[in-house]
């Protein structure tokens, strides 16, 4: 019962955490003053600036930590990180570049469903009601969200016309080299958490916590859709 209340606790926290990070999540402070003043093409800068929103994203981090949590194979997890980033590749381009807009509440609270729906394909509720879901398809389809999701974030500026494409461009790059970084991270842990003995008994749990902060996600935002 102790190491059950220790790992409760533990899921607690990082919901509270995640609660309190939906308030901050976004492009602020120095980076955003960065944005709003930057003419002409800053390749470092907004590379930089993409790899850090990628690896700070709450939202993409636990959507990812869900796709990889029983890939075993290298190639496996390259596929769906591939599709992931084609998604979200194509959707940040275009919402940017094209003038493509979209309510950012939505977008969010639709991001926050990916959370869920990988937490509950891990812990086979899918297929415990029949339902015959092409995953790939899936991450693929959530890898357009979440390309709106980060898309919204830079609409909320004023960008500069001078140098957009390769300042955007970069940025993109930077949100691919952020997710390589961050996948190789949770490979690490990952790894080393399946060779203990505990990997099978707190995966229910773990998942559990990540549909957990998926819900959580998605309420903060259709609150925020509802009373903006």
């Amino acid at each position: 019962m102790t190491a059950l209340r220790i790992k409760l606790a533990g899921i607690a926290l990082v919901l509270a955490g995640v609660a309190s990070a939906a308030l901050a999540h976004g492009v602020a402070g120095g980076d955003a003053e960065f944005l709003k003043s930057v003419t002409g093409v800053q390749v470092a800068p907004l590379m930089y600036l993409g790899a850090k929103h990628m690896v700070t994203g709450y939202d993409h981090l636990l959507f990812l930590a869900g796709v990889i949590f029983f890939l075993y194979r290298l190639r496996d997890v390259a596929l769906y990180a591939t599709l992931f980033a084609v998604g979200h590749s194509v959707t940040l381009l275009l919402g940017v570049l094209a003038g493509i807009h979209a309510n950012a509440y939505i977008v969010d609270a639709i991001i926050g469903l990916s959370v869920v729906y990988k937490a509950l394909e891990n812990l086979g509720a899918f297929r415990r009601l029949g339902f015959a879901i092409d995953t790939r398809v899936a991450v693929l389809a959530f890898g357009l969200a979440h390309g709106f999701g980060l898309s919204t974030k830079l609409q909320d500026f004023a960008l500069s016309r001078e140098g957009l494409v390769g300042n955007i461009v970069s940025f993109n790059i930077g949100v691919e080299l952020g997710q390589i970084v961050a996948l190789a991270l949770m490979l690490i842990v990952f790894g080393l958490w399946r060779r203990t003995g505990s990997f099978v008994r707190g995966a229910w749990l773990a998942n559990l916590a990540i549909m957990a902060a998926g819900f959580t996600l998605f309420g903060y935002q259709l609150a925020g859709y509802l009373v903006a």
